[in-house]
């Protein structure tokens, strides 16, 4: 009998997804820690990279489930600066049970300014979440 989250997925190796986004003052790495440096930040890449990847398998994957990011490894190639485009492009190039690899790349409106490798785990998420709150409820919660 095959898993569940094999039954009904239509994943295939080589599908792609895209997105773009036009880089803000929000995303400047002065606002995330960074002081005087008014570009791109690099967490904000990395959140765009993960943000396709996942847009790009969610609609083939059964009711009650989804996928966490479990490993990326991302370079930084080029500074952008506010107010040029960005766009983020995943492709899925290998699938082996419930792991998903990607390769991704990101190009501002000049060059590439990055890429990654990156996996992703298929989870039931009633059972994600299930596990999780589990650590709330043995006193590993939130500490304030």
């Amino acid at each position: 009998m095959r898993p569940r989250w094999e039954e009904s997925m239509s994943l295939h190796e080589g599908m792609t997804c895209e997105r773009a986004w036009r880089v803000t003052g929000a995303e400047a790495a002065d606002r995330h820690g960074n002081p005087l440096v008014h570009v791109l930040t690099t967490p904000v890449v990395v959140e765009w990279m993960e943000e396709v990847a996942t847009a790009s398998v969610q609609p083939h994957l059964s009711d009650g489930q989804g996928t966490v990011g479990s490993i990326i490894k991302m370079t930084h190639l080029a500074p952008t600066p506010i107010g040029l485009m960005v766009k983020v492009v995943a492709t899925l190039t290998q699938i082996d049970g419930r792991r998903l690899t990607f390769r991704i790349e990101a190009f501002d409106e000049v060059e590439k300014i990055a890429e990654c490798q990156h996996e992703r785990v298929i989870v039931d998420l009633t059972r994600f979440h299930a596990k999780a709150g589990k650590k709330v409820g043995e006193g590993r919660g939130p500490r304030e």
